[in-house]
């Protein structure tokens, strides 16, 4: 929608609004949930910010398109009677990672939809990572065997031992300054864990060796703030995520304010 945006006869820039709004549809449609809730990041910093006040500083501000958008997704999900989510201090994926468990261990197969490869540590026989079907590509479901082939690892805990050594650009994570994907699955083959390739790093010979040995606080740190909280003062309500009638009149009185006419 970058180059095309949809801009409604008010002058709303309804893009984000209508992409959303068209993905939780198709999601409601063809997978049928039985139950679901939608976590937003909250204002302000997170825990993340105090351990390391770079993180996420290279980000650009958020567009005001958004902006106006997310009061307009946050009606359209009251609407279908889907809870919102919002723990100040932390982010949505750690509200996510927390319910996920919680849901898992009463019982249920749970879907995080999301295309963040970040999720991959959460992924287990119970849980899967959704990705949603983007740019002609269809969604796709991402278990244990495919984010490790993925990351080319042997256990999805591994996961975050391949940010903590790679960093990741997008989150400001800064990792092993020098060592990128591939360096970083071989460390793990040969070591099995971040702190044991740091604990061989003066077995690790040439150049390489040097920047392991000089990288090591950043790797620890690297490591803490792509971990996925899974402890978030938030709890798995069964009832209150359970999938309800929607409230019709209110949605057509919101599409139709936005001009969302197929809907």
């Amino acid at each position: 929608f970058i180059t095309r945006p949809l801009i409604n006869s008010k002058g709303l820039n309804t893009s984000a609004i209508n992409g959303f709004t068209r993905m939780l549809w198709d999601l409601l449609r063809t997978e049928k949930p039985t139950h679901i809730a939608v976590a937003f990041d909250p204002h302000g910093p997170t825990f993340r910010h105090e351990q390391y006040p770079k993180y996420k500083a290279n980000r650009e501000e958020q567009p005001e398109d958004i902006g106006v958008a997310i009061p307009w997704i946050q009606k359209i999900l009251k609407g279908f009677h889907i809870p919102i989510l919002c723990v100040p201090g932390f982010e949505a994926d750690d509200v996510i990672g927390t319910l996920s468990k919680q849901a898992e261990k009463a019982g249920y197969d749970v879907y995080m939809v999301t295309p963040d490869k970040d999720f991959g540590q959460l992924v287990s026989e119970r849980i899967k990572i959704y990705k949603p079907a983007y740019g002609g590509n269809d969604a796709e479901v991402l278990g244990p065997a495919e984010v490790c082939a993925r990351w080319n690892i042997q256990d999805v805990s591994q996961v975050i031992d391949m940010l903590g050594m790679m960093g990741d650009a997008v989150d400001n994570i800064p990792g092993i300054p020098g060592v990128g994907e591939k360096t970083a699955a071989k460390f793990l083959q040969e070591y099995g864990s971040l702190e044991n390739t740091l604990a061989n790093a003066d077995s690790i010979k040439g150049a390489m060796g040097e920047k392991v040995r000089k990288g090591k606080e950043l790797a620890v740190l690297s490591k803490k703030l792509a971990t996925i909280i899974t402890s978030v003062p938030v709890e798995f309500h069964e009832e209150d995520f359970k999938l309800k009638d929607w409230n019709k009149e209110e949605l057509k009185n919101i599409f139709s304010d936005l001009e969302f006419r197929t809907l």
